[in-house]
């Protein structure tokens, strides 16, 4: 009876109180996930842009590049900016507020400030340097510098931070990690960044590009008129994986702690968006994010690429490969015309290439070494056993480890083991755990929080094995690990590199142990010719890419049809035969060298 006259009520209020309703619906429906190598898209349209029922929108023309270290970027476009900015349609609805009126409110021009790019000098000790004594820094550390016949000449290395006449807060900074000396691309990079030219770096895994791309991106936020709330971030640094991503903010924070005023925002998917969303709304000057998520926040109206003057792209070459194309695409065409780009790639494919050559404006290019080879700090092994044996096999090698270093008194050196698939990669955790060995798994089906307990617990060393797959192949930089294990060898030489670059960083030097079986033969042939080319003094650089990997494939593939074909020409099983030993004419055949294999490394 009690709700019958509640209900009878409601609709009376109802009847005698009208209540207009609105719906909201999105003008754009990109749709962005880590794989959206086949996914379909429509063009990101800035926050700021989308109220279409507006009826003023106020245009602000961005001004042209000066005449200095920046270049012009012709392929971004003049942005609008609305009262509402950057919240838009969607912020009505994420705040639960209802509208009397369904008339738009009145827009009003926002200026945006003027981004800074001050004419940076180093010491005058660097400044008199000729341009022989340049060379021959370079030469000293490795560095391969290019620039376009049409662009002024690469600012020199530089072999101490004190040089680089840095804020006092980051030099304070740098001190309290005991960073005494840059390395070889810290040297170079950090120059060309600093004086506002577009970089494209490339050097191997553990020569310190984080910190190359993170001190001068620091020393340009300090000097850029302070941010509002709402405005977006002044800087943006894009990363293929959550994981690294993490990595790149904690280095942001190490080198910003003495710059209370500093804000920065992590934008990664497997996260909480709510507190992401606060965060970007309040402003911040630093955004490290994951492409899709990123665009997310755009879409949602949570940030803007208004402010944006100095853009990182780390790690692109795997950016490329997870798919993310399109959305590195549509953010670099909607930034601001007066923007910096820096581009870091471990390796160098066309693909990058082509990206470079699309959305850096006369960059320059800095390699460090060798790339895409076998780094000479790891000492590499490659073992022969049947696939049944192998856990077996990798139980007795650790086991013998951990007893040598009970022995010495030492703690288990830190150790990462390379699986090939997810179910693998748990099996092989549970059977070191129950040998009394410390470890835990690492792979893409495991929810955030456990990533990262995992990862914090092999960083924290209370944990002394990960067992992975190649989710943790790439950007992952842990101190101190000094062993790598290749369970399964993956199916590239690229991917291989890759995995065991966790060692040997930072000018340490580590252990590379690989079991193999008739099926890596491939592979393998690839691996010993690279490190004797490499013990020989010889240059040795694979190529690297889709395209590259694609042919390796078909090479790997041909390979097998010609042992398969030989085993059957003598009557022999198509497993029987040792190609290594008894067909070493084929193997020389059809090697190949710098062109690889196939799928990406997340589809673990």
């Amino acid at each position: 009876m009690l709700s019958t006259s509640l209900s009878f009520i409601r609709t009376l209020y109802l009847l005698t109180h009208p209540v207009t309703l609105y719906c909201y619906f999105p003008l754009t429906t990109l749709k962005t996930t880590p794989r959206a190598r086949k996914s379909k898209t429509m063009s990101y349209v800035p926050p700021h842009l989308r109220n279409a029922s507006s009826t003023a929108v106020a245009t602000t023309t961005r001004p042209s590049a000066s005449s200095g270290t920046l270049d012009h970027h012709h392929h971004n476009t003049n942005l609008a900016f609305s009262s509402s900015y950057p919240h838009s349609n969607s912020s009505s609805l994420a705040n639960g507020s209802r509208r009397t009126s369904a008339a738009p409110p009145p827009s009003r021009i926002v200026t945006v400030p003027d981004t800074v790019f001050p004419n940076w000098q180093p010491s005058e000790r660097v400044s008199r340097m000729n341009p022989d004594q340049i060379e021959e820094v370079r030469l000293r550390l490795n560095l391969d510098v290019t620039v376009s016949s049409d662009s002024t000449a690469a600012p020199g290395p530089i072999e101490s931070f004190n040089d680089m006449c840095l804020h006092p807060s980051i030099m304070k900074d740098i001190a309290y990690h005991e960073y005494t000396r840059p390395t070889s691309i810290q040297a170079q990079a950090m120059p060309i960044a600093l004086s506002g030219r577009d970089l494209l770096g490339c050097a191997e895994t553990g020569s310190g590009k984080t910190a190359a791309f993170t001190i001068p991106m620091l020393q340009h936020c300090l000097v850029q008129p302070p941010i509002r709330r709402g405005d977006g971030p002044l800087a943006l640094v894009l990363a293929p994986t959550r994981e690294l991503a993490q990595q790149i903010e904690k280095e942001v924070q190490a080198f910003s702690r003495s710059l209370e005023s500093l804000k920065t925002a992590i934008v990664v998917g497997g996260t909480n968006i709510e507190k992401q969303r606060s965060e970007l709304r309040a402003g911040v000057e630093i955004a490290v994010a994951t492409p899709g998520r990123f665009i997310d926040h755009l879409q949602q109206g949570n940030t803007s690429l208004s402010r944006i003057s100095y853009v990182v792209l780390d790690e692109a070459d795997r950016m490329l490969d997870m798919g993310f194309e399109p959305q590195i695409r549509e953010i670099m065409r909607s930034l601001p015309e007066k923007h910096q780009t820096l581009l870091f790639s471990a390796t160098m494919p066309v693909e990058i290439e082509a990206l470079a050559k699309e959305y850096l404006a006369n960059p320059v290019q800095v390699k460090v070494g060798k790339v895409s080879s076998p780094t000479t700090n790891v000492s590499q092994t490659l073992v022969k056993v049947s696939e049944s044996e192998k856990i077996d096999r990798l139980l007795d090698l650790l086991v013998e480890e951990a007893s040598q270093a009970e022995k010495c008194g030492h703690p288990f050196p830190l150790t990462i083991v390379f699986v090939e698939r997810k179910t693998r990669c748990d099996e092989v955790a549970e059977a070191l755990v129950a040998q009394g060995l410390s470890a835990v798994s690492l792979h893409g089906g495991r929810s955030q929080n456990e990533r990262e307990a995992a990862l914090q617990n092999f960083r924290s060393s209370s944990t002394s094995i990960l067992v992975a797959t190649d989710v943790a192949s790439r950007g992952l930089d842990v101190t101190g690990v000094s062993h790598v294990i290749n369970l399964d060898l993956p199916k590239t030489t690229e991917d291989y590199i890759h995995r065991i670059g966790r060692t040997g960083r930072a000018g340490s030097t580590g252990i590379a142990t690989s079991f193999y079986t008739d099926r890596d033969m491939f592979l393998v042939t690839n691996i010993r010719k690279a490190i004797a080319d490499a013990e020989s003094g010889n240059a040795v650089a694979f190529a690297t890419g889709k395209v590259a990997r694609r042919k390796e494939k078909e090479a790997a593939a041909a390979h097998k049809e010609a042992n398969i074909a030989s085993s059957r020409h003598l009557g022999l099983g198509a497993a029987s035969i040792n190609i290594e030993d008894k067909y070493r004419f084929m193997i020389a055949a059809s090697n190949s060298r710098g062109e690889g294999a196939a799928d990406s490394a997340w589809d673990d």
